[in-house]
């Protein structure tokens, strides 16, 4: 037999029963009628464990034994973010247990009424070190919980043992600690870290928090030496993540207690609960489980947590992991940005109160240029090849310029990573490839990404002019837009251009936005930089939140800009939207960008966002364009748009009603777009299109009312399904020729030449 002394620490009651806990584990207190019965009571409750994991919890402390210390100390009020302390310092009596620890450290030292308890190596010096520590945690506290705590009876400090048969001694001491518990739901939900070795060769970037060693130490004090609840509090790709993996690592490395963290991803724990109660018991499941290995809990996405299990944050699972959390139960770690901390602090703050916040704050420069040269030697040694200087320095201007809203070291590594990746069989990374990548990534052309290339101010006026007919002002805006970006003078916390098009419909205001789209994010991207959405979809109170998102989901508008951040986004219509999506779109257009309910930011910064209106369309009094037509248009903007919207915009641009020339302009486009589709290629066929032909379809392609609107539908009827048809009915396969296609006698005729 061998016997198990754990120190259970009790207070007499004013009937005389006996409240108790044992110190050093995470069992709530009991309350028995005596001493006796309230030893007998834990026995029977450790036993229970034993059954169910398979193992009696470790004993923290060797020996132990009481003692009284007085504190200094001068409490505070603390009225919002200013304190008053009272006017003289008060002796504060602490009572404490300690003795030598069995977790790899000299000596432990509980403190039942504070709940915390620290290690140290030195016996001499646990006055000094209880004075500072104990003067730490009293400042959390208000003076009437000082005053409670000072008034307390003295406790009782008696030893709880347990005997147990060798068998389970075995069990216990050997097999359970080095197989551990079986575990059930831990396992399912989260993931143990560190992982396995071979696990982490999968990494391709280093798992190392370079530049970041006082946080990673401040983060192992504070896990390891406090046992605290951590929020890692960090701006997105600022190296959270990797923080936290240095840290637990080195836990593992140092310390003896044998700790395990598991990660977790918080959907994970409500995706399978098919009836009501069931992920309660998942999370209940998991505390226990998680206390029987001795488990830290790991976060990643914390900020879900508010997010799902109930319709408020009163009934989340945040709200639910809180009562655990504070009875001691779940120690957690989480991640967050500032965003998304002030979001918790408001939607549930009784949470955030449970954790001590650790800040990573951005770094400088030079302990990026740090870190990429540290990252360009990994990569030659993991991967074999070679990141050359100038390269890694172009990547950090190209990121630095282009993605503002996220942050190094993050962004730099994950997109070098991707030029290595896309470059496999190139043993060096230069400039080039990291222009290639980039260029593919964005969709912007090197004249955007290289100062050496010059922009010829002729050859994009002709490239505007050439495809968009008849609208100069809207071709000199384009121009300009261009211009602005290209030498960088844009304003970089808003939106690359915010315009409004304005004018009748079928004048070109759609085709000016992909034009536009085209030139600034067509060269490389596998979707559209198109992102249109429609705004009369959008008329009717209800429709908003499918706009802009409710309860955890984005809307039409987040979700489309966070699969496409550099893209043009056209506002079809925008006067047809219900006015409170107007006010939506106030920060979005003023800081480029749009957050959410709970603090989630999706950035614009790197959009154009064009609008297109037809109102004034309806004032005009006769086809044409002239200064009186333009004021119509300005008169119904202002009149139907408020003063701070439209103050928002960059530019509106003015588009006239087209005339017949202008239709005859685009016709010859339209026929040079036809002759290059998939069908006639393929066949390698050429085709001429006759005078006669043209004139049939300007004449019953034009309408003054609708614009070249009209042409579209002219040329289905008039001449692609003719030619559909004469293909059709071809004996022989009609390949390599050239087919001249002409109006004859009131019939479409196609010659072969």
């Amino acid at each position: 037999m061998k016997t198990l002394t754990y120190p259970l620490w009790s207070y007499n009651l004013a009937d005389g029963s006996q409240l108790g806990f044992i110190l050093g584990q995470n069992h709530l207190p009991l309350i028995e009628k005596d001493l006796k019965s309230l030893k007998a009571a834990f026995v029977q409750l450790l036993q229970k464990q034993y059954k169910k994991y398979g193992h009696y919890p470790p004993q923290t402390l060797e020996q132990f034994k009481k003692k009284r210390f007085e504190i200094e100390f001068r409490p505070s009020y603390q009225l919002g973010e200013h304190n008053f302390p009272v006017e003289q310092s008060l002796k504060i009596p602490i009572w404490t247990v300690y003795g030598p620890s069995s977790n790899g450290y000299a000596y432990e030292c509980q403190l039942p009424d504070l709940f915390e308890s620290f290690r140290y190596q030195d016996n001499n010096s646990l006055s000094s070190l209880l004075q500072y520590y104990c003067s730490n945690l009293l400042n959390q506290y208000q003076p009437k919980s000082i005053f409670r705590l000072m008034n307390r009876p003295e406790p009782q400090l008696s030893e709880l043992q347990l005997r147990i048969k060798e068998v389970e001694e075995r069990s216990s001491f050997g097999q359970a600690w080095q197989q551990g518990p079986q575990l059930k739901e831990l396992p399912a939900l989260a993931e143990l870290y560190p992982p396995k070795q071979a696990d982490l060769r999968k990494k391709r970037l280093p798992e190392q928090a370079w530049e970041r060693e006082d946080v990673v130490q401040q983060l192992i004090d504070k896990i390891l030496n406090k046992r605290a609840n951590i929020l890692l509090v960090g701006p997105p790709s600022s190296g959270k993540t990797v923080v936290l993996q240095e840290a637990l690592r080195k836990i593992q490395k140092v310390s003896q207690m044998g700790l395990q963290f598991w990660r977790i991803n918080s959907q994970r724990i409500t995706a399978q609960a098919k009836y009501l109660g069931e992920w309660q018991q998942k999370v209940e499941s998991l505390v226990e489980e998680l206390q029987s290995v001795q488990g830290v809990l790991w976060v990643n996405d914390c900020i879900r947590l508010l997010q799902i299990g109930g319709e408020g944050a009163e009934d989340s699972l945040a709200a639910f992991m809180s009562g655990f959390i504070a009875e001691g139960k779940l120690q957690l770690i989480g991640e967050l940005t500032p965003k998304e901390l002030e979001s918790l602090r408001q939607k549930l703050p009784s949470f955030v109160q449970h954790f001590q916040l650790v800040q990573l704050n951005q770094l400088d420069e030079m302990a990026v240029f740090r870190i990429l040269e540290r990252f360009a030697q990994y990569a030659e040694q993991q991967f074999k090849q070679s990141i050359q200087a100038d390269a890694w320095q172009l990547a950090y201007r190209l990121l630095d310029r282009y993605y503002p809203y996220e942050h190094f070291p993050g962004k730099a590594l994950r997109f070098l990573d991707k030029v290595m990746q896309s470059h496999k069989n190139q043993p060096t990374i230069d400039s080039k490839a990291v222009l290639e990548s980039f260029s593919k990534q964005t969709g912007l052309p090197e004249i955007f990404l290289r100062d050496d290339i010059l922009l010829q101010p002729e050859e994009l006026q002709d490239y505007f002019s050439s495809r968009l007919i008849g609208q100069k002002p809207a071709v000199d805006a384009l121009c300009n837009l261009v211009k602005i970006f290209k030498v960088g003078l844009n304003n970089p916390s808003k939106p690359i251009g915010s315009l409004l098009f304005a004018g009748p419909t079928g004048v070109g205001k759609t085709a000016a936005a992909k034009l536009l789209a085209d030139y600034f994010f067509g060269q490389g991207q596998q979707k559209s930089p198109l992102i249109r959405i429609d705004m009369s979809e959008f008329q009717h109170p209800a429709q908003i939140e499918r706009f802009i998102g409710a309860a955890g989901r984005p809307g039409k508008l987040v979700q489309a800009v966070r699969e496409r951040p550099f893209a043009l986004l056209l506002l079809d219509e925008v006067e047809k939207a219900h006015p409170a999506i107007f006010d939506s779109l106030l920060s979005l257009l003023d800081e480029g960008r749009f957050v959410d309910a709970f603090g989630r930011v999706t950035n614009f910064k790197n959009c154009i966002i064009i609008m297109t209106s037809n109102l004034g369309a309806s004032n005009q009094s006769r086809i044409g364009y002239g200064q009186n037509e333009q004021q119509n248009y300005e008169s119904a903007i202002y009149k139907f748009f408020r003063p701070e919207f439209i103050n928002r915009l960059d530019q509106i641009v003015f588009f006239k009603a087209l005339e017949e020339k202008d239709i005859r302009k685009i016709l010859d486009i339209e026929l040079q777009q036809l002759a290059q589709r998939e069908g006639f290629k393929k066949r390698e066929l050429e085709l001429d299109f006759g005078p006669a032909l043209k004139e049939l379809l300007v004449h019953k392609g034009f309408d003054q009312r609708y614009g070249a609107r009209p042409l579209q539908r002219c040329l289905e009827r008039e001449l692609i399904a003719p030619l559909a048809n004469w293909l059709l009915q071809k004996d022989v396969a009609v390949q390599k020729q050239k087919l001249y296609i002409e109006y004859v006698d009131g019939e479409l005729t196609i010659i072969n030449l």
